[in-house]
């Protein structure tokens, strides 16, 4: 009611009040500006009570105000009592919060706590009235409606300056991330152009030293045939470290209850807990395997307790797992370090031997550790236990006079060999399919390489003969006896469609992959008729790692007339050439031509291949990324051929999304750099006579457009080629079918960096070709 009879009474006067606080706020801040910042303390609550003073002196109004003052004086001075205490309290704490913060919020806290009309010294005690004022009776300069006026005004003016701090600080916030944000950055400063011209150049020189100490064993007199080295030394195998027991407090459970296992028994519960987020652990052949050979690592007390695997809770031991797997990504960049020095130090004893006196990198090194195996697709012995390799499983390979690799304490090695017509430096025998493993040296070394240059040679060697061969089989069509016509149809295939020869495999050993001279009737379709085409022979079966080979094929009527005879009275799971194995038709290849086997076939196709697609598809006349271009198409028409498909990466939508986003703001900026381009020009032509410096810039605009169609050019060959390789692989033809010659004789004839084509572990691989090989190079 109050305010509301101040309002009525003083309606016109309220305005002018307004603009009196307004001015007096106006004048008191420009005064302030002149200050010294620095002053504290007690004299600026001193100079509070005598700015207050003035305000209000200068703040008076009407008499017929102060009337209405005298009849309300005591109970306002109560109410404004208790009020100045809450702003006081409101105050104090926001000096508080702001101690310490921008200069622009503590001024802001400052000028509120002046806007008072007292003086404070300590929270809690009673305001004290300044010099001058009554005690009691009305007051000479203020009254009532004034007051009321006042005290609404000064809490609109704190609100409003509370809303402003607010900003400001938020501003200042900002302010201090940015700074904060570029002192990080500061860090780790950008490198100046001298400095990335400069780690360049130390670069190169790093790649010139290791070419200078190259061993160039290409340029050496070959051994006598079947020899490999001379002088052979090594640390043998690395063994992967002992088990260590889970802590007392992770527990496995069955049915319920817990259960102490015994170390042999909870090291292969492990490998199971390990395995837990992987479908393998659903599958039935799986879970049967891995229990049954489980059990046989248990104690008897053991098999006679756990008989169910459904009923087995290995829940903690798979939650610790998952933990040492996070523990391992969270970890910092020094413990990362110290883990990359000791495993270095590991490579350093045993990833390195001398082969006739050169230091020589080792492929394989270490042994694999113990595990649950899984293999290729549906393996029927998937979930089998590869047990632990021991020194006294391994046989070593050095030479006599070097030093004998030293077997762990406690061990022995199985036996000790000088053999230099084999190449592996270490074997033993795994015990789920009997296979023997080898350790080997790395794929650049000496003994690789030769393998290589070999292989390719060879290739090279059939095309001189292969038209006679293909003769040869042509007539063998028409012979009278099945054999020979069977492995006349197996070698059409082999050649036209490389498919791979197909070994003999054990029933339930191994996965139901096949080969050309293990086809059964249940892979193959006839057709008379198929999509305009006659004779079509329609192709369906798994084949190395269980990757499913489809297509339908048009034959020649010989073929397709053999293929009918050879389908008749067999079931769907009888051998298409019965009358035919890998090993005889080996046999017939080699004496045909010294060395020749089906595999032979499929290195020759794909590199005779990839030297014709090259020469269609390349033009001269291209920029390196649409020659680029034609040489992974190149690349892929050999891919097809040879059957190396992948299933797309998980990543490959949204990275063609980015590339297509990075493409769109491309065409942007080169639509800006051509409208900035017209300009220039148009301001050349305009100003008539000529002018150096709009005609610089006429140039550089045009170096710019250049730019900028160079580089959407590089981005939309870039998205070509990832969708069309989408689901081949290109990685396994080009490493191991394709001669590295080709591509570096086309490399060299169409000036392009052989960096574009083989990255540096590649160079490393395939040196003894790069080295060697002419522009004039022909497969």
């Amino acid at each position: 009611m109050k305010t509301s009879q101040t309002l009525i009474i003083c309606n016109c006067k309220a305005t002018c009040f307004d603009r009196v606080m307004y001015t007096c706020a106006l004048m008191r801040s420009m005064s302030e500006m002149g200050q010294d910042n620095d002053d504290k303390g007690e004299g600026k609550e001193k100079n509070k009570a005598t700015k207050l003073k003035r305000l209000s002196d200068r703040a008076s109004v009407g008499d017929g105000e102060e009337m209405l003052m005298k009849s309300s004086e005591k109970p306002r001075k109560s109410a404004m009592k208790a009020d100045e205490r809450k702003s006081q309290k409101k105050d104090k704490t926001q000096k508080k919060e702001t101690k310490g913060a921008a200069q622009s919020p503590s001024r802001l806290v400052k000028e509120e706590s002046e806007d008072e009309e007292f003086s404070v010294k300590k929270r809690g005690l009673k305001r004290k009235r300044t010099k001058d004022e009554p005690k009691e009776g009305p007051l000479p300069s203020t009254t009532k409606s004034n007051s009321t006026k006042k005290t609404k005004k000064h809490g609109q003016e704190k609100e409003t300056d509370s809303e402003n701090q607010k900003k400001r600080a938020k501003k200042t916030e900002k302010t201090v991330k940015k700074e904060e944000a570029e002192h990080s950055v500061s860090k780790k400063p950008k490198r100046t152009k001298e400095e990335i011209a400069e780690a360049r150049q130390l670069k190169i020189k790093k790649e010139e030293e290791e070419e200078q100490n190259r061993w160039r064993w290409w340029e050496e007199e070959k051994y006598e045939d079947g020899v490999k080295w001379k002088f052979l030394e090594h640390k043998g195998p690395y063994f992967p470290p002992e088990y260590q027991p889970i802590p007392d407090n992770v527990n496995f459970y069955y049915d319920g209850k817990k259960v102490k296992l015994s170390l042999l028994a909870e090291e292969v519960a492990v490998f199971f807990s390990q395995m837990l987020d992987h479908e393998y652990t659903t599958k039935k052949v799986f879970r049967e395997n891995f229990f049954q050979d489980w059990r046989k690592e248990m104690t008897h007390e053991e098999r006679l307790l756990i008989k169910d695997l459904d009923k087995c809770n290995f829940g903690e031991i798979h939650a610790m797992h998952k933990a040492k797997v996070e523990a391992r990504k969270n970890m910092t960049k020094e413990e990362k370090l110290v883990l990359k020095e000791a495993n270095q130090k590991i490579v350093n004893e045993y990833g390195y031997c001398l082969l006739d006196h050169h230091k020589e990198r080792i492929g394989n090194f270490k042994i694999e550790p113990p595990g649950l195996f899984r293999g290729r697709g549906e393996h029927p012995k998937q979930g089998m236990l590869k047990k632990r390799i021991q020194p006294e499983d391994v046989i070593i390979n050095c030479s006599k006079e070097s030093s004998i690799p030293v077997p762990p304490a406690g061990h022995h090695w199985k036996e000790i060999r000088h053999d230099n017509t084999v190449t592996w430096l270490a074997s033993w025998t795994e015990n789920i399919q009997g296979s023997i493993k080898y350790i080997m040296l790395n794929a650049n070394s000496k003994l690789k390489g030769e393998k290589d240059w070999e292989k390719y040679e060879v290739a090279r060697k059939l095309k001189t003969c292969v038209d006679g061969i293909r003769n040869q089989y042509l007539q063998d069509l028409k012979s009278k006896e099945m054999r020979t016509r069977q492995r006349a149809v197996a070698l059409y295939f082999i050649d036209k469609l490389a498919l791979r020869a197909g070994n003999e495999k054990e029933e339930g050993e191994t996965a139901d992959t096949v080969g050309c001279c293990s086809l059964r009737v249940e892979h193959i379709t006839l057709h008379d008729q198929l999509d305009g085409s006659e004779c079509v022979v329609e192709f369906d079966f798994l084949g190395k790692d269980s990757i499913r080979y489809y297509n339908k094929v048009p034959v020649i009527k010989k073929v397709f007339k053999n293929l009918k005879l050879f389908l008749e009275n067999k079931q769907p799971g009888d051998e298409l050439f019965d009358r035919l194995n890998t090993i005889t038709l080996n046999k017939h290849l080699t004496s045909l031509m010294p060395g020749l086997t089906a595999k032979v076939f499929r290195t020759y196709n794909a590199s005779i291949t990839l030297q014709q697609q090259l020469k269609e598809l390349t033009n001269k006349a291209d920029n390196v990324a649409e020659k680029l271009l034609s040489y992974n198409r190149a690349n892929r028409a050999v891919a097809i051929l040879c059957n190396h498909q992948r299933a797309p990466p998980k990543t490959f939508e949204q990275s063609m999304a980015n590339l297509q986003a990075k493409i769109d703001a491309r065409k942007e900026k080169l639509a800006l750099a051509k409208t900035e381009l017209k300009q220039a020009k148009k301001d050349a032509k305009t100003k008539g006579s000529p002018d150096s410096k709009l005609q610089s810039l006429v140039e550089r605009k045009k170096a710019a457009v250049k730019r900028c169609e160079e580089q959407l050019l590089k981005m939309e060959v870039q998205a070509t080629d990832r969708e069309e390789n989408k689901q081949i692989a290109l990685g396994t033809s080009k490493l191991n079918y394709l001669d590295p010659r080709i591509s570096v004789a086309w490399c060299k004839n169409f000036e392009v960096p052989v960096e574009k084509i083989y990255n540096k572990t590649q160079r490393d691989k395939f040196a003894w070709a790069i080295d060697m090989t002419e522009v004039d190079f022909v497969f």
